[in-house]
């Protein structure tokens, strides 16, 4: 026994030794740390690919066969594409990272940037091809056989008796061929040499390639019939290069379709490939107005011709063809869709610019408040209002939608009558205190044009049938499903008599609840299917039938299904989800009580398990007969590596992206339950490090926003984050991370982050000798730097708090404006998150209760704040009112503006700064670590962009 005991003690203290070995993550770290992007699986379930992309760096591509061997790694590989007989791989390989690195460095222009390359991969001969300095590549939607790409060269020198133009294919193919990889180093040349785009046509199964001089774009139809491409010629084009140009694969010969300098785009052929319609603007380059018309072309036409312009028949006065518009056939080619718009006008270029007055005048009656309408000013003028020609008829325009209605939607297919219109223009006003809008609903005729009200002053959502033969919406004031039945002009009520909800049960914001929404449709198109909170329900359109496709397993286990459609139809004019009973139907699960993810299977009792357990996974992909399944697999332990999934049976691990992390000292994760002091059932995750002993005490930091239990096992990469706290990083440094969920009292949001985050933290202090009570730290980023603003104003519980963006006056952040939408911010504190119900000059007390700047003189806790002046979501003068408040009442306060950066903060190198002042913040106040100079002294503008105060003197 003695001997065992002593075995056991030496295995023990090997594992504490080896734990006690591992590295805490430093900031140096986050570059190197990787993840899974772009995953897929080929039809048959025989090929893999995916990239391995660091945060910063050069990526790896990896194809591999379903025996988990690897046939092809692409070092900077990205945008994979499989052909569609599974024969070929198709990459792009990027320009090294510290080639555009340096190039940035240098400020070099665009066009003397390191250039990508295109890679080729015959998979069945195992051969690799690589072409340099490619601008874009483009496959056939059903590509088989060719691949396009544009790539620069420098043409040789012609002999003086010779025409430029008169060089022969077989000597470009030779400096093709001859033209070194981009990522190969080359020597800078002492002059530099003209550039000719050229577009090159490669016959993946012979290796043939044809190349078109000067060809600046391309477009395939989808069966790889046709190219169409466009030249811009050069000068004043004395050799009539100019054009659109239409290249016949079979016939290997081209054509111009299209004559004239100008802008081609929007090109789209019908989906038998016989009809062709495209937009083009030849007004003169410096002209004000652009002039687009569109283009109808056959093979039967020697070239295209106008179909529609702003004088053509059933164009409104003063309209013409939108440049912005969406060119579309129907699915039996006999409609062609396409936008119009107002002719702009025009700025007079005769004012001098100087002595024209600048300014935006706010209108009580306008639609959308100025700062709403500038941030929208590039939309605005560029509108696309929807209309069609009839091809089979006398081609007249007949316009469908006008400025009255802000969303136009047609079938797929759109070959039936009626197009669904909504219109919010009575409505718009009232969007600065709700938020959303609402709308009135109509049908329009694509015959005759005129509109039909379905309902008035709706508040939700409405939609098409893929048929077009009825209209469902969901009505958010009565939470309530209905049907409209175009034909007999008559509603039904699709859940009455349910006593379910199909709205969020879980809604604690003023605003009416959204619905859990739709699942798919029944392939007769007579039935929908919807989710309420755990179940999908099959209900009929015309309201007689009612049943429960999971069998109400979802809610008798605490499990929310939904609907996974494993279908690999790509056919663009698929626009819904069809449920077809007959075949195999899988759901997703999440089990609310633990967190665990799984993935089921459908039978006559409900959904079976095919796998659950405690971990989340993403990226789900499979071969078309379900034999092969791809996914990542994550916990807060593991990394999100790729798994194929066998038979549904055999599982493979196909990744191994982060090996490094078992160099760091990791961490768990787990959740933790409790009652708050109102008796409501509370519950939170608590990381800890993987060298967690319960006999030391841990500085604690609380980080919240809402509810983040729901992802207990999701893995968190160290990363320097937006703005959020990077958890790994502190738990891997030895501080417990609690992450309390909260729930919202309307009036009272401040109170209600009391009622959950203190208790929860009173909770792991009273419950566990290893939480150091005098050590506790709070952080939260935007709302949440809200709630950390609040709590320090009723209690001093803590000994360190860092507040990310936080409004800290209601009353004035009330009547803010939210510059990145530029929308009125009243709608967010009387309806949505910030929960007071009410406007200002009704519950004035409560605007004043939950601000915190009215009870700074409270304040003892150390407080940083971060709020940057280009903050488009919360003013930054919020910052500076908690910031000036505390300074005036003396109190330690720190004010971080990343100039010019946004609410989170995009750009990297602040991403990376903050994580080492949030760091250097903690370690000093919740470790005792000697404060940083920025926190003892701070840096004076003089020093600015010279000493940043990350130094301990």
């Amino acid at each position: 026994m003695k001997h065992k005991f002593s075995l056991l003690f030496i295995s023990f203290s090997l594992l504490s030794f080896a734990q006690a070995q591992k590295k805490p993550i430093d900031h140096t770290v986050y570059d190197n740390w990787k993840s899974i992007s772009s995953p897929s699986i080929s039809k048959s379930g025989n090929y893999i690919y995916y990239a391995i992309v660091p945060q910063e760096g050069d990526a790896l591509a990896i194809l591999k066969n379903n025996k988990n061997q690897n046939l092809l790694e692409i070092p900077r590989g990205s945008n994979l594409k499989l052909t569609e007989n599974e024969k070929f791989l198709i990459s792009t390989i990027k320009a090294p990272f510290k080639e555009v690195r340096e190039a940035r460095i240098k400020k070099k222009r665009p066009d003397d940037m390191p250039k990508d390359s295109l890679l080729v991969f015959d998979i069945l001969n195992n051969k690799t091809t690589k072409f340099p300095a490619v601008k874009s590549s483009q496959l056939a939607r059903k590509a088989n056989n060719y691949v396009a790409f544009i790539s620069e060269i420098v043409l040789p020198n012609p002999k003086k008796d010779e025409k430029a133009d008169s060089i022969k294919k077989e000597e470009v193919k030779k400096e093709v061929i001859a033209a070194k990889d981009s990522t190969n180093n080359r020597r800078p040349s002492p002059r530099k040499e003209k550039t000719t785009p050229v577009l090159h046509v490669l016959n993946l199964n012979s290796g043939d390639t044809t190349q078109i001089l000067k060809a600046d774009n391309f477009y395939w139809s989808d069966n790889e019939q046709y190219l169409l491409f466009t030249r811009k010629g050069e000068g004043k084009d004395t050799l009539n290069e100019a054009g659109l140009y239409i290249y016949d694969l079979a016939t290997k010969s081209s054509k111009k379709i299209s004559n004239g300098k100008g802008t081609y785009k929007s090109f789209r052929f019908d989906d038998q490939n016989q009809q062709l319609g495209f937009l083009a603007d030849k007004s003169p380059e410096k002209a004000l107005q652009k002039e687009y018309k569109l283009y109808y072309y056959t093979p039967k036409q020697d070239s295209a011709y106008i179909i529609a312009d702003k004088n053509s028949s059933g164009m409104p006065e003063k309209w013409n063809v939108s440049g912005d518009g969406f060119i579309n056939f129907s699915k039996a080619g006999n409609r062609l869709f396409f936008g119009l718009a107002p002719i702009a006008r025009v700025r007079d270029t005769s004012l001098v610019d100087f002595e024209t007055a600048k300014l935006d005048i706010w209108h009580w009656q306008d639609d959308y408040l100025q700062p709403m309408q500038l941030v929208n000013a590039r939309r605005d003028m560029s509108p696309n209002y929807t209309a069609l020609i009839n091809l089979a008829g006398n081609r007249a325009i007949l316009p469908l939608s006008d400025d009255t209605f802000n969303r136009i939607s047609l079938t797929g297919d759109a070959d039936n009558e009626w197009a669904l219109a909504t219109s919010d223009a009575e409505y718009r006003i009232e969007t600065q205190w709700s938020g959303g809008s609402k709308s009135d609903v109509y049908l329009v005729s694509t015959l005759t044009g005129k509109n039909k009200l379905v309902i008035k002053n709706l508040s939700g959502m409405a939609m098409l049938s893929p048929t077009g033969t009825h209209v469902i919406y969901f009505n958010r004031e009565n939470a309530n499903w209905y049907s409209y039945d175009i034909q007999k002009e008559s509603t039904t009520h699709l859940n009455e008599g349910l006593a379910i909800s199909f709205v969020d049960e879980e809604n604690d914001v003023p605003a009416l609840p959204g619905p859990y929404g739709l699942a798919g449709w029944s392939n007769d198109f007579k039935n929908i299917y919807l989710n309420d909170r755990f179940d999908i329900w099959k209900l009929s359109l015309d309201g007689k039938h009612k049943s429960m496709l999971t069998k109400g397993k979802g809610r008798e286990n605490q499990i929310t299904y939904r609907y996974v459609d494993i279908s690999r139809d790509d056919d663009p004019r698929k626009r819904a989800t069809i449920i077809d009973e007959k075949k195999a139907i899988y759901l997703t699960g999440f089990n609310k009580t633990n967190k665990y993810n799984g993935y089921y299977k459908l039978d006559k009792k409900g959904p079976q398990e095919i796998w659950a357990g405690p971990f989340t996974y993403r990226m789900i992909t499979n071969s078309e007969k379900l034999d092969q399944v791809i996914y990542t697999k994550e916990d807060y332990q593991k990394s999100p590596d790729l798994y194929l999934l066998s038979n549904l049976k055999n599982e493979t691990r196909l990744s191994d992206i982060n090996p490094q992390q078992a160099n760091y000292n990791w961490g768990t994760a787990e959740l933790v339950k409790w009652k708050t002091p109102k008796g409501h059932e509370a519950e939170g995750i608590l990381y800890k490090p993987e060298n967690f002993d319960p006999n030391k005490k841990y500085p604690i930091i609380a980080y919240f926003y809402e509810v983040l239990s729901d992802g207990l096992h999701t893995y968190q990469a160290p990363a320097p984050t937006p703005s959020r706290l990077n958890i790994p990083y502190f738990v891997s440094n030895e501080y417990l991370v609690f992450a309390p969920d909260i729930r919202y009292e309307t009036g009272y949001p401040g109170r209600s982050a009391e009622e959950y985050i203190n208790s929860g933290m009173h909770h792991l202090a009273r419950n566990n000798a290893w939480v150091d009570s005098t050590k506790m730290g709070i952080q939260g980023q935007s709302w949440g730097g809200y709630q950390v603003a609040h709590l320090i104003t009723r209690t001093n519980m803590y000994a360190a708090a860092w507040a990310g963006a936080p409004v800290v006056n209601m009353t004035s952040a009330y009547g803010g404006i939210r510059w990145g939408t530029g929308m009125s911010r009243q709608f967010q504190y009387e309806n949505t998150q910030s929960r007071i119900g009410k406007p200002l000059w009704e519950a004035l007390d409560l605007y004043i209760e939950n601000s915190p700047l009215f009870f700074m003189d409270k304040v003892n806790t150390p407080v940083a704040i971060m709020h940057n002046d280009n903050d488009g979501a919360v003013p930054w003068y919020q910052g500076i009112e908690f910031f000036t408040a505390l300074r005036r009442l003396n109190k330690p306060v720190w004010l971080l503006n990343y100039n010019g950066d946004d609410h989170n903060l995009i750009q990297r190198q602040n991403r990376k700064d903050i994580q080492i002042r949030e760091a250097q913040f903690f370690d000093h106040f919740l470790k005792g670590k000697p404060a940083a100079n920025w926190i003892k002294k701070g840096v004076k503008a003089t020093e600015k962009g010279i000493d940043w105060g990350l130094e301990v003197d």
